[in-house]
């Protein structure tokens, strides 16, 4: 072969090339007069010639192919890779400097190796330098005489997907820096500079991340039907200030959407009936919904002076990113409820420092009155006496503990829905857990219940039982008492007491012992699961107490 090549060359130009891939890229991309294949490389090079039949198949694809030796140089390749590519040429290049010196990002860090290693397929997900994603599937070709030495290697341009993937992310991070704020932050912002720190978070990455301008929020007032301005910035004075309703007709973009719960793309407002004036020289806008648990709150519109300026995935990134604002308005409204203001706190504090106090001292009066009971009645009025005082001392702190809070630091909003069946209610709470004891104590005596707390199930039987029988309205109990479940303590009830207005607590999943199962199946009406918000607790007390009161004397 050696000689033959020696005479060749002394009459034409004659290149060589080590096997039939590289054979096969030159005759793909350059004219050659012969081809001379020697006697080992007959039968491989027939095979690969298969290639060149579908050659113009591989240059229509949009994805890019490639043909890689072990040493990751390109033998071959198709249209779509030397577009990509900033090399005028990309055969005899190594494949990651074709795609402007890209690294491996994600899964497999080596999938050349591991292909060519494993005789199996292997992918991973490149970036280049100018911040392109591809993603490469690389399958070993088998050769029948040995292990794989090249490699076909398709490479698919995913851009778009990573950076929408990464923009969700960052959405999502800044859906939960939204509302956050730690212990420190709470104890010195009032409730006004809180807000003012969420429209600023809200501001800050609309422009940053979603990249718009003009933002506009408002709240839905549920009673009302009326559409707050929370928050605008790019509209005209009289647009901030309009009046809007939730109403199909006749209120704008907005109106519709918050009537409907669904999202609003105008993309011409010129030719939409439904848009009003917001920001001037509007030509297009996107109106979302706030929706928390799937209650419309409000909504989120954003505008733009050129006409068509939204896509769908601004719709998409929009409306994730309004669930977050509305949970982060959420989760405002719960730490206003929790400390709104300094007079707030000390209300807190009362319940803490002397409503659970004195619920011991309940507790204490009726288990002496268990042991000693019939055998001294001077002693036992004594402890009843003790026993009135006790829950009368307690009304006055809550009747004093309201009237020291100024309304404006209230930490429920004023136009909260008016709860009348709950005033005057008396309420048994059961719990081991002393916040849970002292979260009852706030928020529902905040609507005129009376509330009082014990430790264990044989407590609460003791405070039942001593102090009139039936008098109470609701008893919230949690299904893991420290010496019954819930269903046990349900059957307790069901020996003194005619009607059973029992509400059972749990955490999702968390039923060992089937306490709510079997309390459905005794009759149990009301479950609250852990964590609850604030109103799923009244609705729950509401609802067993409007339950109680229709059941026959």
């Amino acid at each position: 072969m050696g000689c033959l090549l020696e005479q060749l060359g002394q009459r034409f130009e004659v290149e060589v090339v080590r096997g039939p891939l590289r054979a096969l890229a030159r005759l793909l991309r350059e004219p050659f007069a012969a081809v001379l294949v020697s006697r080992e490389h007959i039968l491989p090079a027939l095979k690969l010639g298969k290639l060149l039949q579908t050659e113009r198949i591989l240059e229509g694809m949009p994805d890019g192919v490639v043909l890689l030796d072990s040493d990751n140089v390109i033998v071959w390749a198709n249209q779509r890779v030397l577009e990509w590519s900033s090399c005028e040429r990309v055969v005899g290049e190594k494949f990651f400097t074709v795609l402007g010196n890209s690294e491996i990002v994600e899964a497999d860090f080596s999938p050349f190796n591991t292909a060519l290693a494993t005789c199996s397929a292997s992918s991973s997900t490149l970036r280049s330098a100018d911040n392109r994603y591809y993603r490469v599937h690389a399958a070993p070709v088998i050769d029948s005489d040995g292990p794989p030495r090249n490699l076909i290697v398709t490479i698919r341009d995913v851009t778009q997907e990573v950076l929408q993937q990464q923009k969700l992310s960052a959405i999502h991070r800044a859906g939960i820096e939204l509302g956050h704020l730690t212990a420190e932050e709470l104890l010195e912002m009032s409730v006004e500079q809180r807000i003012e720190l969420l429209k600023s978070n809200i501001l800050h990455y609309t422009r940053d991340l979603l990249k718009f301008d003009v933002v506009e929020i408002r709240l839905l007032e549920p009673h009302t039907g009326r559409l707050a301005p929370l928050l605008s910035e790019g509209l005209t004075p009289e647009a901030a200030a309009r009046e809007l309703y939730a109403l199909p007709q006749n209120n704008g973009v907005t109106g519709f959407v918050a009537s409907t719960g669904k999202s609003y793309l105008c993309e011409d407002t010129a030719e939409d009936p439904l848009y009003i004036e917001g920001c001037r020289g509007a030509k297009s806008s996107l109106t979302v919904p706030l929706l928390l648990h799937d209650q419309v709150i409000g909504t989120f519109n954003v505008e733009s002076p050129q006409p068509r300026a939204f896509s769908e995935s601004d719709l998409q990134f929009l409306e994730i990113f309004a669930r977050d604002v509305a949970a982060a308005l959420n989760t405002l409204e719960l730490l206003v409820a929790e400390q709104a203001s300094t007079a707030v706190r000390s209300v807190e504090a009362i319940h803490s420092a002397v409503a659970l106090p004195i619920d011991e001292i309940l507790n204490d009066a009726v288990n002496i009155m268990e042991r000693y009971i019939g055998h001294e009645p001077e002693v036992v009025e004594r402890l009843q006496r003790v026993l009135r005082n006790a829950r009368d001392i307690k009304q006055v702190i809550q009747k004093v503990g309201q009237k020291m809070t100024p309304a404006q630091a209230h930490p429920y909003p004023a136009s909260e829905p008016s709860r009348p069946l709950l005033r005057s209610l008396q309420v048994l709470v059961v719990d081991a857990d002393e916040s849970v004891r002292s979260a009852a104590h706030a928020h529902l005596e905040h609507y005129g219940c009376t509330v009082e707390t014990a430790h264990t199930g044989g407590e609460a039987i003791f405070m039942i039982r001593n102090l009139s029988p039936g008098s109470y309205d609701v008893i919230i109990s949690d299904i893991r008492l420290p010496d019954m479940t819930g269903y046990e303590f349900m059957l307790k009830l069901r020996e003194i007491l005619d009607h059973v207005p029992l509400i059972l607590m749990t955490e999702f999943g968390y039923d060992p012992h089937h306490s709510i199962v079997k309390a459905r199946q005794a009759g149990l009406k009301a479950v609250l699961y852990k964590p609850f918000r604030v109103d799923q607790l009244l609705d729950a007390v509401e609802s067993t107490a409007r339950s109680r009161s229709k059941q026959p004397c």
